[in-house]
């Protein structure tokens, strides 16, 4: 049994926005030359998810606009008023409270096994990061393990 970690660093430039990470996360399975196991690719942030979905440009529109009436950017979030806020703070913070309640819905990892050397990925599935925040960078670490 092995384990092999890599990450992806990544810029994003608007919000909410599908980066598709499919090909690098297949060149890694490549690398690490395992048979049998699986691949975990997990987002390092409370407001950028993972998400296996259909790279269909159209698709990708109407989740974004999905995403935006869930949880609207202007809508009102405690969260954004900074007046009462007190925890977690930075000298850089913005209001993002509706990218937190996207979050909540997607997730910030997803597990695709590896058989026979293959990552199984159906026909239609690609990976992405989703930038629910604002531009910024964003790493992503991939993690396989098995045999």
């Amino acid at each position: 049994m092995i384990a092999v970690t890599n990450r992806l660093a990544l810029e994003t430039d608007r919000s909410p926005q599908f980066i598709d990470i499919t090909q690098d996360v297949l060149a890694f399975a490549r690398h690490v030359r395992i048979q049998n196991g699986i691949i975990v690719v997990f987002s390092r942030h409370t407001t950028a998810a993972i998400k296996i979905g259909e790279n269909e440009p159209l698709l990708l529109e109407d989740l974004e606009h999905f995403l935006e009436k869930l949880a609207a950017r202007n809508g009102h979030y405690q969260h954004n008023d900074f007046s009462i806020r007190t925890t977690n703070m930075t000298e850089d913070e913005c209001p993002n409270g509706h990218a937190h309640c996207q979050h909540l819905l997607m997730s910030t990892s997803e597990t695709i096994p590896i058989i026979d050397g293959e990552l199984q990925l159906g026909r239609w599935q690609s990976i992405f990061l989703v930038e629910l925040d604002r531009p910024r960078a964003r790493e992503v670490v991939l993690q396989a393990i098995g045999e």
